[in-house]
């Protein structure tokens, strides 16, 4: 398993991600006033991990799209091609040169990870305990810390520019660190309803949680 591929299922989080208008300074403020106001958006991601060994960093890039609650398209280009889907039931992984397709339930798992933080049902300080992070690489940043460790991650940091949710980092129980930058904000567009649907190619070999039961 590959550091970029241990971020799966919990990256309806970075997918969720996108653009607010704040009205006051601190970073906390602006992530409230994030998950009140944005119910859908579209953006492009830069994403690196480092592993907690420090060898050279995995590179990624591509873009993504959101529907509240909980439909998202988050679509790898480079190094390789990987669509991730979530259709508000269930998280879709196609892995394109495999055929293979791996499906999970969307269900109490992410109440933990930093899809809740960004989900809108507010229920920030719920699942995470908030604190304000300082100004670091121009973002103001928000530190959040999961209250239960299902999620897999130890720390989560959101960081905020003019009011726009530019970049996340994220620290895993493995010791490996990701950080994502977003660029070319839309904020609230009309989406295809079909962006967040998926059919399994023909052939794929499906995996699915269902299926272990």
């Amino acid at each position: 398993m590959t550091m970029i591929s241990r971020f799966r299922s919990c990256i309806a989080a970075a997918v969720l991600a996108l653009p607010v208008s704040a009205f006051a300074a601190g970073a906390i403020d602006q992530l409230r006033a994030f998950v009140e106001s944005t119910q859908s958006g579209r953006a492009t991601f830069e994403q690196q991990v480092t592993a907690k060994s420090g060898r050279k960093p995995q590179n990624a890039s591509g873009t993504m799209a959101f529907s509240r609650p909980g439909k998202f398209r988050w679509t790898y280009d480079k190094p390789y091609y990987q669509l991730l889907v979530g259709d508000g039931e269930r998280l879709w992984v196609h892995d394109r040169d495999l055929n293979q397709v791996t499906v999970k339930r969307l269900g109490d798992a992410l109440a933990s990870t930093p899809a809740a933080l960004l989900a809108g049902r507010n229920e920030l300080e719920k699942n995470f305990d908030l604190t304000e992070g300082g100004a670091e690489d121009g973002l103001d940043w928000v530190d959040a810390k999961p209250k239960a460790t299902e999620g897999g991650f130890e720390a989560v940091r959101i960081g905020f520019k003019d009011g726009l949710l530019r970049g996340m980092v994220l620290r895993d129980s493995f010791g490996q660190t990701t950080k994502l930058r977003f660029t070319a904000f839309e904020r609230n567009p009309a989406i295809d309803p079909g962006q967040f649907r998926f059919t399994p190619p023909a052939g794929a070999d499906v995996i699915s949680d269902d299926a272990k039961k």
